[in-house]
């Protein structure tokens, strides 16, 4: 029975940071925790950059250094290292986001498949992700999952398309790499969902290479992974699931009221958090049919698959079972389980300053809307830091009665 609360340990949790960078965390967290603050920071942070104020170095040495590993691949590895040394792996992500032009896409694809090609063989990193609309435009994608008629030339973008996925999955799956799939928006998904379907078909046929992501804040995704669980039994590949809550709410309840239609979103957090549960049990339930992924920085949804994993016989280091949370967030949870000896990676993103702020400003706004999210990790810090200066007034306190 899972008793001991590990995810309390903040020694453990902030072991890697100096006390500046604590210092530099609870700042921003205290920050992140006022909504109206982050609305005008992401306002003036925008209109800065769109009239090329010299402000990238402040966002560097501020919310880029506490979200990001690095600008390239290569200022990621003395982190990387670190954490490794903390039983902590990686993912790299090159969190650029928003280009529309095939030439870009090109670029894009070409900047995965090569941060695929780096990571092979590296142990700490054995995950690569990538994100369907950094390779195909987004109105494309919806087009392709509305089941509308494409003229010719879309049906010529749309084959691009799915030979760049296909490039990416071919090239993970040679260098013994695992791809993940992000999830984005509904109305894009259902292409995105049938695409990642075949790749698993093609590559998934002795372990778990490509993963589709489930977004468990919307209602249908248990009958998505029964139906497609039915499936790879019948066709015989292993089912890869990233599983998380979602990461795009408002807009999805917000298209649903304007359009007139059903939100797939859950009618609220609890229903939510029901949902997650039950498709992370699910999921641990069919260990051998299904490799699971399980992102989530919810202490409840962690603890609980710690005690399905017991009761289930799973042991803790199992290959099949993966957890992991977003780089600076949630150390509580990322260094406990890697101390504890699970499977835990952490998605560190990178790339130039002002082309990754849309990924930053999303995490700030992130952080903002979960509810309770921002004080939990505030305490930790604050608990630290009230740890640390104990032990440095007890250090004290020696020396002088040596003295």
């Amino acid at each position: 029975m899972i008793t001991k609360k590990i995810f309390n340990d903040t020694e453990t949790a902030f072991t890697l940071k100096t006390e500046s960078e604590l210092n530099r965390a609870i700042f921003l967290f205290e920050m992140i925790d006022r909504p109206l603050l982050v609305k005008a920071g992401t306002a003036m942070t925008n209109l800065a950059l769109k009239v090329h104020l010299p402000v990238e170095s402040l966002i560097k040495k501020t919310i880029f250094n506490q979200f990001c590993g690095g600008v390239t691949e290569k200022d990621c590895l003395p982190t990387i290292e670190k954490m490794y040394s903390k039983n902590l792996h990686s993912i790299l992500d090159y969190s650029v986001e928003g280009k529309e032009k095939e030439s870009e896409f090109e670029k894009a694809i070409e900047r995965k498949t090569n941060i695929v090609k780096f990571i092979a063989n590296r142990k700490e990193m054995p995950f690569a992700v990538f994100k369907p609309t950094g390779i195909g435009r987004f109105e494309l994608w919806q087009k392709v999952s509305a089941n509308a008629s494409l003229s010719l030339e879309e049906e010529e973008e749309w084959q691009r398309v799915k030979n760049r996925v296909n490039r990416i999955c071919e090239e993970a799956y040679n260098q013994g790499v695992r791809l993940l799939a992000d999830a984005e928006e509904s109305w894009m998904q259902d292409a995105a969902d049938v695409l990642m379907e075949d790749m698993m078909f093609k590559y998934n046929r002795e372990r778990a290479v490509i993963f589709n992501t489930l977004q468990c804040y919307r209602w249908d995704r248990m009958q998505y992974l029964k139906d497609l669980h039915s499936r790879a039994k019948e066709e015989g590949f292993i089912v890869g699931a990233k599983i998380v809550r979602g990461a795009y709410l408002e807009k999805e309840n917000e298209r649903a009221s304007k359009m007139g239609y059903p939100s797939p979103i859950c009618e609220n957090k609890e229903a939510t958090d029901v949902n997650y549960n039950g498709v992370l049990t699910y999921c641990l339930a069919h260990i051998d049919d299904i490799h699971v992924f399980i992102g989530s920085h919810n202490e409840v949804s962690n603890y609980l698959a710690l005690q399905v994993m017991e009761d289930k016989g799973i042991a803790i280091d199992d290959d099949r079972v993966w957890f992991s949370q977003l780089f600076g967030m949630s150390e509580h949870i990322s260094y406990n389980l890697a101390q504890e000896g699970y499977n835990v990676a952490k998605l560190v993103p990178f790339g130039p300053v002002r082309e990754v702020v849309p990924y930053l400003i999303r995490r700030a706004e992130e952080n903002t809307s979960v509810k309770g999210q921002t004080s939990r990790e505030l305490g930790l810090l604050y608990e630290e830091r009230k740890r640390r200066n104990g032990e440095i007034t007890k250090s004290n306190r020696e020396s002088e009665l040596a003295g």
